[in-house]
């Protein structure tokens, strides 16, 4: 029997990828066999090398470090899997940061992430709409994700300047996230915004925020503070919400079951993981414990489904790569 030859397409397709991914491909079964008419086929096999590729998506907060400080073997993790070709995305429900305060703390501990960061304030501003008044009840993280969208934002300071509340008439959206000078007529001034109309936005809904020397009340303690006196439910943003996940599936392209989330808080990392339709990572260097176990903490667990249950990142790269 003649060899059959590769067509064209195959032979470009070749052609593009490098020295590593052919023998990638090449070890998976023969290549002569996809070339010559056997079972799998070229496409297949370019199918199966863009699977192993899926991204990995890390939160940031006990996965990559604990207020700032670098989790030990975190960056080289996030290393062997770039070096491996994943897209590490990097999604936290931190939403007091800027992007650029977020790349250059990354940096800090070791980590490249330009244009690899999703914030829970970026998912609160794909809410809102150009030329919408919005109250910030929160940190310059979510100004600048506002600005990014066009809104017109009203700052806490700006309230303070305004005589008898008239800056609260006409506000659209409240919008609640983690700052340090939350006291009560922060609340009062949102909860009076709200009911003149404005809707509740929290970006995430994060009860406590981990730290080196323990959990500290996070955002989700503000929101429901407001949300108590206001009398309203609040939509929220961040993980696991939908919101999120947009943000996500919009930067990505797309993301199946084959992507991973990283985490430390089954409730919000391993719900999101849900949300997305992909693999959770349960990680036990933040708010989770090693003594904690899904038959002694059911409530905490949540019934989540616990695609891997590892110390670490570096220990999901040990088990994924």
């Amino acid at each position: 029997m003649a060899e059959q030859q590769p067509d064209s397409a195959t032979l470009v397709g070749w052609a593009k990828l490098d020295n590593a991914e052919r023998k990638r491909v090449q070890n998976g079964a023969p290549l002569y066999n996809a070339m010559c008419g056997g079972t799998e086929t070229w496409q297949d096999r370019i199918a199966m090398r863009n699977f192993n590729k899926f991204p990995i998506l890390c939160d940031l907060d006990g996965v990559i470090w604990l207020a700032h400080q670098g989790i030990a073997g975190s960056a080289e993790a996030v290393e062997r899997f770039r070096q491996a070709g994943h897209r590490v995305l990097f999604v936290t429900n931190n939403s007091w940061s800027t992007q650029e305060e977020q790349v250059a703390a990354l940096a800090d501990v070791g980590i490249s992430a330009a244009g690899d960061i999703v914030t829970s304030a970026m998912a609160g501003a794909s809410l809102v709409q150009a030329g919408q008044r919005v109250l910030v009840c929160g940190g310059p993280g979510i100004e600048q994700a506002l600005q990014d969208v066009g809104a017109d934002i009203v700052r806490y300071a700006d309230c303070l300047a305004s005589e008898n509340d008239e800056i609260l008439h006409g506000i659209d959206i409240v919008m609640v996230g983690f700052h340090r000078w939350f006291d009560y007529e922060v609340m009062r001034r949102a909860s009076l915004a709200i009911s003149r109309g404005a809707l509740l936005i929290g970006t995430n809904d994060d009860a406590t925020y981990p730290t080196p020397s323990g959990p500290i009340p996070g955002g989700g303690s503000i929101l429901t503070a407001i949300a108590t006196a206001s009398g309203v439910q609040p939509l929220i943003a961040g993980t696991p919400y939908q919101a999120m996940a947009d943000v996500v599936t919009d930067l990505l392209g797309n993301v199946d079951q084959s992507a991973i989330m990283v985490g430390d808080r089954p409730s919000t990392d391993g719900e999101f993981a849900h949300t997305l339709g992909c693999r959770f990572a349960l990680v036990r260097s933040g708010v989770t414990l090693a003594s904690m176990s899904p038959a002694t903490d059911s409530e905490f667990f949540a019934g989540v489904t616990l695609d891997f249950d590892v110390a670490d990142l570096s220990a999901v790269a040990d088990e994924v790569l």
